[in-house]
C-alpha cells in the first residue's frame, strides 16, 4: 500500500465547518467492489475439501478451522458428568436469550451455556440501532426490497419476507421487556419514536437508544432470562463439540466449564446455535469490532456433524473502525455518526463517497483512497477522516445527548471528537454467511437450529445496518418456539461423537492434517490450551487453528 498523506499535512487541509471538496470519480458500483474489497481479488477464496459444502469457495482462513480435526475424543470425555434438558442453547447473546425466553415460555426446561457471561456478545456493541417499518412513509415491503439489493440479491426472499414481516411486533415484545427507544424530541413523553436514516435504506427506519441500542436491548433480555424459572444459565461454559446419535442427528453437545476445568455431556432433545461470528479471526489479517469470543465456534461444530453452510467468502467490513491510536484498533464507531452528517474527508482534504451507501461500497471506497495514496498516515497507521468537528459545529450538543458511546471512544483515543476529526480505517465486522436455515432456524441437521451472525441466508452478501439486532429477535424467538415443540419428543437413548470418527476418516482421505483442531475457543493472542486447562495428556495432541502452540 502506498504511504498515506501526513498526518500534520492532512489537517492543513482539513477545514471544518466548510463544505469539502468532492472528489470525481465514475468507477462503477461493481469495479469498485472487485478491485478493493477484501472479499474479492485472488486470493480471496479456496475450495473445500471436505464435508457437506466439498468444491464450494470459502475464505481461506476460514477453511481451515472448517477442515479441521475435533478438540476432544472419546476418551477424554469417558466419565464426564451427563445432565439432560430439553433445549439446549449455546450463545448468551441477543439471540440465544430470546430463544431462550420463548421455549421456557412455552414450558420447556432451557439450558443456555455461554462461553463468557450473559450478555457478553455482538448484541452489546451494536451501536446504531435496530430496523423495523414502523413510519407511515415505510413498509415491510420497501424494508424488504432495501435489504434483498443490500445483500446484492444473494438472500432468500421467504427468510428476509419473514424477518421484516417480524419487525413491528418485534418492538413492541422489546418495549414490553421495558427497552428504552429514542423518541422524537418534540414530543419526548408519548410520542412518536424517532427514526433516523440507514445506510442504503429507502426511508427512516432506524429505532435506537442513544448510541447503544445493543446495550440497552441487551439489559433488558438478561433481566428476563435471569427471572424465568425455566432456564439455567451457565456461564463460562463453551461447547468443544457436538452429540450426535446412531441416525445422526444433533442430540446435545459437550461443555467444558472454565472454572472447574470439567467436560459435562448435555443431552437435548433440540440444540440451538447462537454463537455468533467469526471476527476475532482476524480474517484477512484486519482489525475487528467484535468481541472476544467471536471464533466461529458455532460454524465449526455445526459443519463437523453435518450441516450444509452458505456464502462462506463473504464477510462485512465496516467502514468506520478506529485507526488511530494502535492499541484501539478495529474499534467501532458506529454508522449513527454517518446517519447524523459526519463526513469522510481523505488526506487531500476532499469528500470522495456518500457516506450513506451501503456498507460495503463505503468500506470499499476507504480502502481505494488509502491504496491510491490519499489515505492519512499517522504513528504507522493509514486511514480517513471522520468530520466529528463538523458535526458538532451543525448540531450543537449531538456529542453530549445522542453520540455519548462516540464521545467515551474519543476519550479513550485521547482527542475531543468536537475539534479533531477521527482517524478510520474498515474494521472486520460482520460473518454475512453461515449456516444454511429454514424459516425456523432448522438446520439440514434434525435436531440442531441455529440463529444470528452464526446462519446464512438473510443478509446475503452484504448487511444492512440495524437489521443484525432484527434478525437475532426475529429468528431467535422462532427458533425457540419450534425447538420448546421438538423438546417433547423422546430424548436420545444414545448420544457420543461418532460423527467426529467419520469426519476424521473423511479428513486422512483427504489427505488434511489431523493434528489441527477447532473451534479455536479465544483468540490466538490468548494464549489458551483447551488441552492443558483440562489438565489432559498430551497423546497425538496437536496445534489448535491459529494458536500459539
Amino acid at each position: 500500500m502506498p504511504a498515506g498523506i501526513p498526518y500534520e499535512e492532512a489537517r492543513k487541509r482539513y477545514r471544518p465547518g466548510v463544505a469539502p471538496a468532492v472528489r470525481g470519480d465514475d468507477t462503477s458500483i461493481e469495479a469498485l467492489l472487485k478491485a478493493y474489497h477484501p472479499d474479492h481479488g485472488s486470493n480471496a477464496r479456496v475450495a473445500l475439501s471436505v464435508g457437506v459444502n466439498r468444491g464450494e469457495p470459502c475464505q481461506p482462513d476460514l477453511a481451515r478451522y472448517l477442515q479441521a480435526n475435533a478438540l476432544i475424543d472419546d476418551v477424554d470425555i469417558a466419565g464426564a458428568q451427563l445432565v439432560s434438558t430439553d433445549v439446549l442453547i449455546i450463545g448468551g447473546g441477543g439471540g440465544g436469550c430470546a430463544a431462550a425466553l420463548t421455549a421456557a415460555r412455552q414450558g420447556a426446561q432451557v439450558i443456555l451455556a455461554t462461553k463468557l457471561r450473559l450478555g457478553d456478545s455482538n448484541t452489546v456493541m451494536a451501536e446504531g440501532g435496530i430496523q423495523a417499518a414502523i413510519g407511515e412513509d415505510d413498509s415491510p415491503q420497501l424494508h424488504f426490497e432495501d435489504t434483498l439489493r443490500a445483500g446484492h440479491f444473494c438472500g432468500e426472499p421467504e427468510l428476509v419476507a419473514q424477518m421484516v414481516m417480524d419487525g413491528p411486533d418485534v418492538i413492541r415484545w422489546l418495549i414490553r421487556l421495558g427497552m428504552m427507544f429514542d423518541q422524537e424530541e418534540d414530543r419526548p413523553l408519548g410520542g412518536n419514536l424517532l427514526r433516523k436514516k440507514p445506510g442504503g435504506a429507502s426511508a427512516a427506519r432506524i429505532l435506537s437508544y442513544r448510541d447503544y441500542t445493543g446495550l440497552e436491548m441487551m439489559r433488558v433480555l438478561r433481566e428476563a432470562v435471569d427471572l424465568e424459572a425455566g432456564i439455567a444459565v451457565w456461564n463460562r461454559c463453551p461447547a468443544v463439540e457436538l452429540l450426535s446419535d446412531e441416525r445422526g442427528r444433533c442430540a446435545g453437545a459437550v461443555i467444558y466449564n472454565l472454572e472447574w476445568r470439567t467436560f459435562m455431556l448435555v443431552r437435548a432433545r433440540a440444540v440451538i446455535l447462537a454463537t455468533g461470528g467469526a471476527g476475532r479471526l482476524h480474517l484477512n489479517a484486519f482489525p475487528t469490532s467484535n468481541h472476544y469470543g467471536a471464533t466461529a465456534d458455532g460454524l465449526v461444530l455445526a459443519y463437523r456433524i453435518g450441516a450444509r453452510l452458505r456464502e462462506l467468502d463473504s464477510f462485512q467490513y465496516h467502514p468506520t473502525g478506529i485507526a488511530y491510536p494502535p492499541h484501539l484498533a478495529g474499534g467501532l464507531i458506529s454508522e449513527a455518526a454517518r446517519s447524523a452528517g459526519a463526513k469522510l474527508i481523505n488526506g487531500e482534504g476532499e469528500r470522495f463517497v456518500d457516506e450513506l451507501k451501503p456498507r460495503d461500497i463505503v468500506a470499499s471506497a476507504i480502502l481505494r483512497e488509502c491504496a491510491q495514496g490519499r489515505g492519512i498516515e499517522r504513528g504507522g497507521q493509514v486511514g480517513v477522516f471522520l468530520d466529528t468537528p463538523t458535526l458538532e459545529m451543525e448540531n450543537p450538543g449531538i456529542l453530549a445527548k445522542r453520540l455519548v458511546t462516540l464521545r467515551h471512544l474519543a476519550d479513550k483515543c485521547g482527542q475531543d471528537a468536537s475539534q479533531e476529526p477521527f482517524l478510520v480505517y474498515p474494521t472486520l465486522h460482520y460473518q454475512n454467511g453461515g449456516v444454511a436455515i429454514d424459516k425456523e432456524g432448522a438446520t439440514s441437521v434434525q435436531g440442531l437450529y441455529c440463529v444470528g451472525e452464526v446462519t446464512g441466508g438473510i443478509h446475503g452478501r452484504n448487511r444492512l445496518m440495524g437489521n443484525a439486532l432484527l434478525d437475532i429477535l426475529s429468528m431467535g424467538r422462532r427458533a425457540g418456539a419450534s425447538a420448546a415443540q421438538a423438546g417433547r419428543s423422546a430424548i436420545a437413548a444414545r448420544a457420543g461423537i461418532g460423527h467426529v470418527h467419520a469426519w476424521q476418516r473423511e479428513l486422512t482421505l483427504a489427505g488434511l492434517p489431523l493434528h489441527v483442531k477447532a473451534p479455536q475457543l479465544f483468540p490466538g493472542y490468548a494464549n489458551f490450551d483447551l488441552r492443558v486447562d483440562a489438565g489432559l495428556h498430551s497423546g497425538a495432541w496437536g496445534r489448535a487453528v491459529g494458536g500459539t502452540r
